[in-house]
This record gives structure tokens, C-alpha cells and sequence, in this order.
């Protein structure tokens, strides 16, 4: 008998006060748990238990030795079972929802990644960018870019942060002229990211100085994609996610204006139903998530 077993048999016994107890939670035979505890205090070279004839108790030395080996054979046992539960997580499923732009952009790259190392996972993705409540809509985690939570219902964990810049085109610009402060987008078609026809503020800021101004305009659209597209277009200027308007920065289709002015910061935020423990296949993609996002999108 290896020496976790002889372990865990003194453990029984120590629990049981009894070694004919030990055995039957054993599922093994009196004189088996005998010579397994002679051995071991043959192995220590102390006694560890005083047996007579009506209960068995522990030595001082016993009891230290005790105190010592149960947390391990604890954690032992603790990491065996973790370690089944993650094989379990390729056959499990989770449901999960995320804004529109960020779905489109970034997550069938994650997506693929995730299913080489969990081939049999099966993942419910909802793109929306309206609020979406995971704990009455039953979602084991939501992915947001937003400002600081105020959602007290559910648990989160900040990513990082997510730049976003002033965007136009040139051909706009060429047109209109190309605001130099915040006041001059008064005179500038805006495109606010709001749905139901409101107005989105937006707040601008440099040392010592802040300025909040209506992004005034014939549209508002609740998608950074369609935005970005109106921007393109030559239909005004956008305040977007840097991630969204990459490829038209790189290109030439947009370009920045006031860039010595910035926003509010805005996160990339995993939230979570209020969990006593986090869930270890909701756990695992998590933490795939947000290394696969640091390493190839916002890692600087």
C-alpha cells in the first residue's frame, strides 16, 4: 500500500476511533487497517494511535500528524475532483451574449481557438446591443463594453481597457472643415450611438478642462458597425471603439480629429450571475477569453 493510502487509512481510523469502523468505511477488512497503521508508525518512527479494548485515540504525536496530513489529503481530493470537472467542460454547453461589433470583430477568432482545446463544447452566442439581463434570460456569463458596473445583481471582472476615438472622413472634413475644439462639432453632422432616436453626450476632456457636447445629427443607430459605415460614407463624425474603425484608420477611409481631447473610459467587461462559485466551464472560457483578447487585440 503506497503511503497516500497508509495515509488516509490512519485518517479513517483517527475519524472512526475505531479500527473495524476504519475498515468498513474502507471497504476493507480489520487486520488490513492494523498492518497498515503498524507500517506507517514503523515508516514515522512514532506511535500515532493508543488502541484498547473498548476505542482507539490519538497520541499527542498522532494528533499533530493529524492536523498536519488531513488539509493535504483535503486538497488532494479537491484537485482530483476540479480535474474531473474540467473534463467534463468538452462535454458541457454554455450560453453566453455580446455587443454586436465586439461578436462580428473579435469572438469567431476566440471561438475557433476554444474549440480546438474543447472540441465538444457547445456554445450559444446572442450579438446584441441592447442590455441584455443574464440572470432573468438565464446566461452564464455576458461580454460588455461599457463604463464602470452598476448592475448589483450580477458579479464582473474587468479585461481592459477600450480605447475609442473621434472618426470622419476625409472627404467630409474637406467639406465641412475639420473641428479644431470641442464646440466646433455644433456645426458638424454627428453620429450618436443611441437607439429610439436620442441624442448620445458626448464628453470631452484635457487638463483641466472638460466639455460635454450633443452629438446632434440626422442619425442614431445603436450599432458601431452601421456608425462606423455612415462615417465612411462621409455622413459625419463618430465617437467609436478604437477596435471597430482599425481597418479604416489603417486604410485611409477615416481619420481622427480632435485626438488631443479624450472620453470617458469604457471597459471590457466579463459579467456573471451572482454565483456562490464560479461555474469551471464558465471559469475556463473565461479565462481562455480574456487571454486570447490580451494577446491579440488590446495587449498593449
Amino acid at each position: 500500500m503506497g503511503e497516500l493510502e497508509s495515509i488516509r487509512t490512519f485518517l479513517a481510523v483517527s475519524e472512526q476511533r475505531s479500527f473495524s469502523g476504519a475498515a468498513r468505511l474502507l471497504g476493507t477488512t480489520p487486520a488490513s487497517v492494523t498492518r497498515t497503521i503498524s507500517a506507517l508508525e514503523k515508516t514515522l518512527g512514532v506511535q500515532l494511535l493508543v488502541r484498547t479494548t473498548r476505542q482507539v485515540s490519538l497520541t499527542s504525536a498522532g494528533a499533530a500528524y493529524r492536523a498536519r496530513v488531513a488539509p493535504l489529503v483535503e486538497a488532494l481530493a479537491e484537485a482530483s475532483e476540479e480535474t474531473r470537472d474540467l473534463q467534463k467542460v468538452s462535454a458541457g454547453s454554455l450560453r453566453l451574449t455580446a455587443p454586436m461589433s465586439l461578436g462580428i470583430k473579435v469572438l469567431p477568432s476566440v471561438l475557433s481557438q476554444f474549440a480546438l482545446v474543447h472540441p465538444q463544447t457547445k456554445v450559444a452566442v446572442e450579438l446584441s446591443d441592447h442590455f441584455v439581463d443574464i440572470v432573468e434570460a438565464d446566461y452564464d456569463l455576458a461580454i460588455r463594453i461599457s463604463g464602470p458596473p452598476s448592475d448589483k445583481s450580477t458579479i464582473w471582472r474587468k479585461i481592459c481597457l477600450v480605447p475609442r476615438v473621434l472618426v470622419a472622413s476625409p472627404d467630409y472634413l474637406a467639406a465641412k472643415g475639420t473641428p479644431l475644439v470641442p464646440e466646433d462639432l455644433a456645426q458638424l453632422e454627428c453620429l450618436s450611438y443611441h437607439g429610439e432616436s436620442r441624442i448620445e453626450t458626448w464628453e470631452l476632456s484635457r487638463p483641466g478642462v472638460s466639455r460635454h457636447v450633443a452629438a446632434r445629427g440626422r442619425f442614431s443607430v445603436n450599432n458601431g458597425d452601421v456608425l462606423e459605415r455612415l462615417a465612411i460614407a462621409g455622413e459625419g463624425v463618430a465617437l467609436l471603439p478604437r477596435f471597430i474603425v482599425d481597418g479604416a484608420l489603417s486604410d485611409g477611409r477615416l481619420v481622427t480629429v480632435l485626438d488631443e481631447w479624450s472620453t470617458p473610459e469604457i471597459w471590457l467587461t466579463l459579467y456573471f450571475p451572482p454565483y456562490e462559485r464560479l461555474p469551471l466551464r464558465v471559469a475556463t472560457f473565461s479565462d481562455f477569453f480574456e487571454a486570447h483578447v490580451l494577446e491579440n487585440w488590446w495587449g498593449a
